[in-house]
This record gives C-alpha cells, structure tokens and sequence, in this order.
C-alpha cells in the first residue's frame, strides 16, 4: 500500500468509506464489520464516518459506533489508523439530510463523536457542509475552539468553495488539513478546489469517487453505473476494475488527493485498496482525461 500525508500524519493512499455500513440498504452487523476488517486486512489506515452516516432518526452516530467497534474487535494492531468524522448534518428518518452549522451544535456534535469514537482527541473533525443560515466564519471558528481545547487534533472542511476554502485557511492556519468534496470521472466540478487545496498543502478527499463508474450508495441499489467508459476500456486492457482504474486515475490528479471508496463488502474494499500499487501511464491518463461517463 502506498500512502500520502495528511497534517504530517501518514495514511494510506485509499481510504475506507464507511457510509454505507450504516444507511439505507446497509449489510448486517457481521458483514459491516468484515468490511472494515478486510480494509485493515488491505492496509488501509484512514477510515471517513460521520455522525450523520445512521439511517433512523433514533440512531444518531451508528457509523461511529460501528466503527469503534470494528476497530476494538480487530486483532491487529490499530495504533495508525486516522479515523475522520463530520459534524454539522443531520437526518430526521424520511430519507432526507438537514444541516446545521450554529457553533454550539459543532462544539456538542464533536464532544459527542469523540465519546463515540472512544477517544480522547477526534483526529481529523471536519465541517459537513455550509450551512447558509448561519456566516461561514462562525462554523469555521467552532473548528478553531474545538482545536483550541483539544477536543480535535486537525479540522478539515467539506463540500465548499475556492473563497470558503481560503477563509477557512484565514482562520484555522495550520488546523485546518483537509478538503472533503465530490470528485470522480462523471463528477469534476471540484477541479479548482483541488488546485487551491494542493497549493495549501491541504488533503483533498473526493467523496463518492467512483460516480460514473458504480453506484453510490445514495442511488440505492437501482442507481445507474455507466458501462463501456474509457476507464472501462483500460481496465480491461490492465485485467483490472474499473473501479481501480478510477482510483489510480484520481491518486494520479495530485499528492493531495486521497479517495476514500464507500464499500459495504469485504471483496469491494480488497480491490479498491489495490489501486494504490497501480500507476497508470501518461497515454492511460490522457484518455481518461478527456473522458466524461454518460
């Protein structure tokens, strides 16, 4: 496994995704946590969770849980795995997502992830999305008293904007490390937060990387996947997924880039972390630069 650097701290070059243990069509308890075992298994060391990753309303931070217990459960050693949560969204039960980025809902959610998580400090807190009602600089700030006390080691942003970005930056200096926005092959609109994130030195961690390549996990299992793609063509040329293709094509983008693949099987994460040992070549990456899924 090869890895890349968040906030100094070493992690591997693809990530776990756990969002779908624990929302709509999730597996059952022994699957989710095979899941996360075969990752570790892989030698992937950054897991991403939310407090909002649960499916009932009553349920608030299953993911977390989950994830505290697959880690507790593991028989190896679990020491470098950076676990990062999000705080700031919600979801009332009926499917749809709420956010809410008032200081004093950050500074409760985080305190609660950490008792979650198990731990002391939440390695990498990130801020879920703006929220427009309340000033931008406010919920960044929460970040940065959260930082401040120690209840978070690092702070990262996500689903934001080149100026949210730099402000943020204004803000946090160096707390904040990170960049979470949607990118992959269908999906490219974060191009220039990405640029602005590798010139700060900040990771990017596109989520949903695969769009255009398998189904989110949003999508249900009835969302469409495109078929026949560029990255569907090399990979048969490699013997390889696509969805490896995808990754490798993302790794390839820029040192800051560290996907984070949503998986619900123990095989769907074995291959996603193969990506890591795959470079594609300069022919390989024009084509699949210039390629859009349909």
């Amino acid at each position: 496994m090869r890895h890349r650097t968040i906030a100094g701290t070493t992690v591997s070059a693809v990530g776990l995704g756990a969002m779908p243990l624990s929302i709509e069509h999730r597996p059952d308890e022994r699957r989710a946590i095979a899941t996360v075992h075969a990752a570790l298994d892989a030698g992937v060391t950054l897991i991403d969770t939310a407090d909002s990753y649960h499916w009932h309303a009553d349920e608030v931070g299953h993911n977390e849980l989950l994830v505290a217990r697959a880690l507790a459960g593991y028989g190896g050693d679990t020491s470098g795995v950076l676990v990062a949560t999000k705080g700031g969204r919600g979801r009332p039960g009926d499917g749809s997502w709420t956010v809410t980025g008032t200081p004093e809902h950050l500074k409760r959610a985080a305190e609660a992830s950490a008792e979650r998580l198990g731990v002391d400090a939440i390695g990498l807190y990130q801020l879920h999305k703006p929220d427009p009602a309340v000033p931008w600089a406010e919920s960044v700030g929460a970040l940065r008293e959260l930082l401040d006390a120690g209840t978070i080691r690092a702070a990262g942003i996500s689903n934001v904007t080149t100026a949210q970005i730099r402000q943020a930056h204004a803000i946090l200096g160096d707390g904040l490390v990170s960049v979470q926005n949607q990118y992959s092959p269908a999906v490219r609109d974060s191009e220039p937060q990405l640029r602005l994130s590798t010139d700060l030195g900040l990771a990017f961690l596109p989520w949903s990387p695969l769009g255009g390549i398998s189904r989110s996990s949003l999508d249900g299992p009835s969302g469409p996947a495109s078929v026949g793609t560029a990255f569907h063509r090399v990979a048969a040329e490699r013997g390889v997924s696509p969805q490896q293709i995808a990754l490798a094509w993302l790794l390839a983008r820029s040192p800051a880039v560290v996907p984070v693949p949503g998986a619900s099987r123990p095989a769907s994460i074995a291959d996603s972390a193969r990506a890591a040992e795959l470079t594609l070549n300069e022919a390989e990456l024009t084509q699949l630069d210039h390629a859009l899924p349909s």
